[in-house]
């Protein structure tokens, strides 16, 4: 039996080619593709796919979220993230939402079809480049501010940094507002930031939203405007 699986991500040139790779390889068939999480979300415990290929940067619910509430539901579910982000900061994010992988799209077709059998497998696989970060930021010392987030946290601190209202996040995360206020709270403590501008800067230094992905300290964090 061929391993299937099912695609999750916005851009829709990638995504074809995405299907086209695995469904050219030995032994794999691509069952069902989506553009965001949430309709990923109401097909998924249908179609029951050996692997689901999750995008981190989608519309509304991120791949992150959407790969904790399919784990959440489905504990022996088999996610395996294709993200740009190298920055270690994204793999460490995404197995702890219960990936059992993490590939960078710089990666050769023939790593992804490595990694989607690995992971079907019911093993590990991280290509090498996230690999070797992580291995790095697990020494002392090495952590940034964002590593303190809880990955509900650090959900919210991802939809704050693009520009959500509370109410809009409160939506997407199917929250109430006073809980999601709370988060934003914890949020600017443990970043010690104080205004909207600093969440916004820290996300782009840190990668989140498309910066440089440079290390965080709390004291690089600029001043609030007086």
């Amino acid at each position: 039996m061929p391993i299937t699986v099912s695609i999750v991500e916005d851009n829709d040139k990638l995504r074809e080619t995405l299907m086209r790779v695995l469904n050219r390889a030995d032994g794999f068939s691509c069952v069902s593709q989506y553009a965001n999480a949430e309709d990923a979300l109401k097909d998924l415990p249908q179609i029951k796919p050996d692997v689901v290929l999750m995008d981190i940067n989608l519309p509304g619910m991120s791949g992150i979220e959407a790969t904790r509430r399919i784990l959440a539901r489905e504990p022996e579910a088999r996610v395996l993230v294709f993200s740009m982000h190298e920055d270690a900061l994204f793999g460490s994010r995404a197995l702890q939402a219960g990936a059992r992988g993490y590939v960078t799209k710089a990666s050769a077709p023939e790593v992804l079809v490595d990694a989607v059998r690995t992971v079907s497998a019911g093993r590990i696989y991280i290509s090498h480049d996230v690999a070797q970060q992580l291995a790095f930021q697990s020494l002392p010392g090495k952590g940034t501010p964002l590593g303190e987030l809880s990955p509900r946290e650090f959900e919210v601190f991802r939809l704050l940094a693009e520009g959500k209202s509370i109410a809009d996040i409160a939506g997407v995360l199917s929250l109430s507002q006073k809980t999601i206020a709370n988060y934003q709270s914890i949020i600017r403590q443990k970043l010690e930031a104080d205004t909207s501008a600093q969440i916004v800067w820290i996300a782009m230094r840190s990668g989140v939203l498309g910066g440089s992905a440079e290390p965080v300290a709390p004291g690089e964090i600029p001043e609030p405007d007086r």
